[in-house]
């Protein structure tokens, strides 16, 4: 079997099959999940290179740090529900040397995941292009499924999104306005429903400290960010995830959790390499970010395990 059919359930048609409203609908108690983002094969190379903008030529670390988070993963009991990996899978942008290489490795890093936790893929800005095109996207979806989806876990509604037609999706405005009228009818549809919580992963944050701070390549621009944090407060969306800060930050505003974590590859910043857990409960969602060796050592904190009782 090719490692590309071993290591997730592909989203196909905007859901994932057997994670519907019909199957995880009613809310069944406390559980967790895995955050990570950005494993970035080959960027840790021509970042310290001081070249970002080469498709990085050496990746051996990030398959090294990759496989550690699926031993960490696999070592943890109870089991996460599923994990999530908010984008930036590669480094390679698309149609650049290596591209087919690191995806390559990526798979075979993952493939070990224990087949009762299911792998959600995020796109990020490596994986569809900084100006994305059809071409582009299509590129993805036949690598890693699709790039905006539903699923639900638990009672929990979680809405992927492919934040690069937020950031600029000027080269293919029908993708666009496909993913927009669809994030509409999902928001009108967990405003109404009998969801627990609704939950938002994407790559790039709605912002990085504060809901009012100037455009940045680390953030969605400030007219994009108000739109969607209005919409998704009107949904009763209780927090976005997203990774490609290469640090932890986000805080919560408004009642709405902006959830920004670290990578599991290159760090811009001072956090080590690691995945962020997230334990739901009927009332609240916490999280916390865990090295990766101190998930792979000694696995989540007690209060975080209690929890879940």
């Amino acid at each position: 079997m090719a490692a590309d059919e071993n290591i997730f359930l592909r989203a196909k048609d905007r859901t994932f099959t057997g994670l519907t409203e019909e199957e995880q609908g009613e809310w069944s108690g406390p559980f967790y999940f895995i955050q990570a983002a950005d494993p970035q094969l080959g960027l840790m190379k021509a970042w310290k290179e001081g070249n970002c903008d080469s498709p990085g030529e050496e990746w051996a670390e990030e398959v090294r740090l990759t496989k550690q988070a699926v031993q960490a993963v696999n070592k943890l009991s109870p089991k996460p529900r599923f994990m999530v990996l908010c984008g930036d899978l590669i480094h390679a942008m698309p149609g650049k040397p290596y591209r087919e290489e690191q995806e390559r490795d990526l798979k075979e890093a993952l493939k070990d995941v224990d087949p009762a936790v299911p792998l959600v893929f995020v796109s990020g800005n490596h994986d569809v292009g900084n100006t994305p095109t059809a071409g582009t996207v299509e590129l993805y979806r036949r690598g890693w499924g699709d790039d905006y989806f539903s699923f639900w876990v638990g009672g929990v509604l979680c809405l992927v999104l492919n934040s690069q037609l937020f950031f600029d999706g000027s080269a293919c405005p029908e993708l666009r306005d496909a993913q927009e009228a669809w994030l509409e009818e999902q928001l009108r549809r967990a405003a109404r429903s009998r969801c627990r919580h609704a939950l938002v992963f994407q790559h790039i944050p709605l912002y990085v400290r504060t809901p009012d701070e100037e455009d940045d390549y680390f953030s969605l621009q400030r007219g994009v960010r108000e739109s969607l944090i209005k919409r998704f407060l009107q949904a009763g969306v209780k927090a976005v995830f997203s990774g490609h800060y290469h640090r932890n930050a986000g805080g919560m505003h408004d009642g709405l959790d902006m959830v920004v974590s670290s990578a599991i590859g290159c760090q811009l910043g001072t956090d080590p390499h690691g995945m962020r857990v997230v334990v739901v409960t009927e009332n609240q969602v916490v999280h916390r970010y865990y090295s990766l060796d101190k998930l792979c050592e000694s696995g989540m904190d007690e209060d975080m395990k209690k929890l879940l009782c």
